[in-house]
């Protein structure tokens, strides 16, 4: 077996086309690392991960790092604001070099929808998606299934509704066919201006309040300054009609769950108070990254 295809079986490029059972053992093994008596594993150790952010992150960038470095890897962080990206050096280059030094990983976020795909034919080594454009975020969901499974005990049969800029939304995508190879029933809630057209023969489009009757409420980071034109003339009105409001709360089955990828606008799509009540999974949700994040990175390792 030569070594492109090695790698091309320890990508995780995103989660459309990945089975139950892929996702499972990935779920699995983060149980695994969330109880792992020691903070500090030397799993990895002589291993080189890069984390190759060519866009802006927090939750994403840090929780890589602390999962590499629970695992024993050497982690060499790339920033491309001080790179050489900054005189013109493609992506493709950039990873290319840090393939050529030694690197046994990389974690990639970038801007371009569908370049990660090109790279990962190219690159010797796993590359893992922490973010490419529109397209996919495979760990956010992945700790997202992680969160849900871990407080409702399952995911099939699951009723979820994933509310927002669903247009722009990488977190929605990969959410909606983690979930659905899960087998959980996903429905989506979007102005008109925010749908993505082409995930409706996928899941439907239904109305704020029957959105907020799923068992996971599951809000989106509104991206005003991505559309150039708005059915809203400020976010007070988007809260209005789109946000999940303490009146609208008040609805949502008493089991019911929030969740919300980060980062968060208070009282725009979700009022303040709700960001963490008691219901609200938003924090246990960034907790849950770095153990997902572990499972990942030793699956691309091993």
């Amino acid at each position: 077996m030569t070594q492109l295809k090695v790698a091309s079986e320890r990508h995780l490029l995103g989660t459309k086309g990945m089975s139950a059972e892929e996702i499972t053992s990935i779920l699995d093994r983060a149980a695994y690392w969330e109880q792992y008596p020691v903070k500090l594993a030397n799993h990895m150790q002589g291993r080189f991960v890069a984390n190759m952010f060519f866009e802006n992150s927090t939750r994403t960038r840090f929780s890589f790092e602390v999962a590499e470095k629970r695992l024993g890897a050497e982690v060499l962080n790339f920033a491309a604001a001080v790179s050489s990206v900054q005189k013109g050096e493609s992506i493709y280059d950039t990873v290319k070099t840090l393939e050529s030094m030694g690197i046994d990983a990389g974690v990639i976020r970038m801007k371009p929808n569908g370049l990660l795909a090109e790279l990962a034919e190219k690159i010797k080594v796993p590359l893992i998606n922490a973010g490419d454009g529109s397209n996919e975020h495979p760990t956010q969901a992945l700790l997202d299934l992680f969160t849900m499974r871990k407080h409702f005990g399952h995911l099939k049969g699951l009723n979820v509704s994933i509310i927002g800029d669903i247009q722009h939304s990488r977190v929605a995508r990969s959410n909606l066919w983690a979930l659905q190879a899960m087998g959980a029933k996903v429905s989506l809630c979007a102005p008109p201006s925010m749908q993505a057209p082409e995930l409706a023969a996928h899941a439907p489009y239904i109305t704020m309040e029957e959105a907020i009757k799923a068992d996971v409420v599951m809000m989106l980071r509104v991206q005003l300054e991505r559309h150039e034109e708005s059915t809203f003339k400020s976010t007070e009105d988007y809260r209005e009609a789109y946000g999940l409001t303490v009146k609208r709360e008040a609805t949502m089955a008493p089991h019911a769950i929030i969740m919300h990828p980060a980062p968060v606008n208070r009282n725009v799509e979700i009022d303040d108070e709700l960001v963490e009540c008691e219901r609200s999974k938003i924090f246990t949700q960034m907790g849950h990254g770095v153990p997902i994040r572990m499972a990942v990175i030793e699956r691309a390792l091993s």
